[in-house]
């Protein structure tokens, strides 16, 4: 069923790496340039949180490569000698993929921690090299080992995949940020702010939809093929697809909610009350967007889980031998 260890690896290179990308986007569609400068309290979050999730994705990284040798040469990870590790990454595409994941983290390191007083331009840098970064686990998965003109169609579409999830992940993540208690109070005109983002990432999120629905059926013809869904089924990697699947419609439904439902309500009650300050009724509309989003972040943790999980498992069960 796959080992713990690189399980656990593979889910948090997955969640950070994609927050990464997604928060530095949020400033770029969300925000205007005045709301980018980093005294307000919401870019100021955002750059804390990149220099941790960089750092943190660097650390997980390389444990992540030093696992995988210490795995293939059968001893323990403080048993690994430093030639095993470097002929993995000099003589695999996982290799060449961990050292264009470190170079893209350390740029986007840089960015959060020297670029902050020019916000758009680091936002842009940052979103990019995360984006990189999220392309390297591609060849961690599936479609790194398809071969041939279908392994090159395959690993496009799963990069496209995994940027589209990370824009809605980093979406959910930034709406957290701004609307939470704390942040309000430090930034009066948030209210505002936190209306006008969540109706403008309403494009955005449709077309993130759209991309990871397509390029899952393209992803999933790739690996399973229509013709075999049924005896995919029957092993651990079709049922592990299907829960992802069930929490995929859950934060489509929640996403609905949150358009149609809590949004208009949210921006009904903030209209109706002072301009700076949240009342009763704005408390209520927050707290029930919060408990949305709440669920939503905790559908798409799930679902990284999972897809770490099934990455490293046969979609089909062996056939007993006759």
């Amino acid at each position: 069923m796959g080992d713990p260890v690189l399980i656990g690896i593979r889910f948090a290179l997955y969640a950070d790496l994609m927050l990464i990308a997604g928060l530095a986007a949020f400033p770029l569609y969300a925000l205007t340039r005045s709301e980018r400068l980093e005294p307000q309290p919401m870019m100021a979050a955002i750059w804390r949180a990149e220099r941790g999730l960089c750092a943190a994705g660097l650390l997980v990284s390389t444990l992540g490569m030093g696992v995988l040798a210490a795995s293939m040469q059968g001893v323990g990870l403080l048993a690994l000698e430093f030639q095993p590790f470097w002929d993995l990454v000099r003589e695999t595409d996982v290799g060449t993929a961990w050292i264009y994941r470190s170079a893209a983290l350390l740029l986007a390191l840089g960015a959060a921690i020297w670029m902050p007083r020019w916000p758009a331009a680091a936002a842009a840098t940052i979103a990019a090299a995360g984006s990189v970064a999220v392309a390297t686990l591609v060849w961690s998965g599936h479609a790194g080992a398809t071969e041939g003109a279908a392994g090159t169609i395959h690993r496009i579409s799963d990069i496209l995949h995994l940027i589209a999830a990370a824009v809605w992940i980093g979406a959910i993540g930034a709406f957290l940020l701004l609307i939470s208690p704390q942040r309000l109070r430090e930034w009066p005109g948030g209210l505002r702010i936190a209306v006008r983002s969540l109706d403008q990432f309403s494009l955005i999120g449709t077309i993130c939809v759209l991309v990871i629905a397509a390029t899952g059926l393209i992803n999933s013809q790739m690996i399973v093929g229509a013709e075999n869904l049924g005896r995919s089924l029957g092993s651990p990697y079709g049922q592990l697809l299907l829960a992802k699947l069930a929490l995929f419609g859950l934060m489509l439904m929640l996403a609905g909610a949150n358009r149609w439902r809590l949004t208009p309500a949210f921006a009904a009650t903030v209209a109706n009350s002072d301009f700076d300050s949240p009342d009763v009724e704005s408390d209520q509309a927050l707290a029930a967007m919060r408990r949305s989003l709440i669920i939503e972040a905790s559908a798409a943790l799930a679902i990284l889980a999972l897809v770490a999980w099934f990455g490293t498992l046969e979609p089909f069960v062996a056939a007993d031998p006759v």
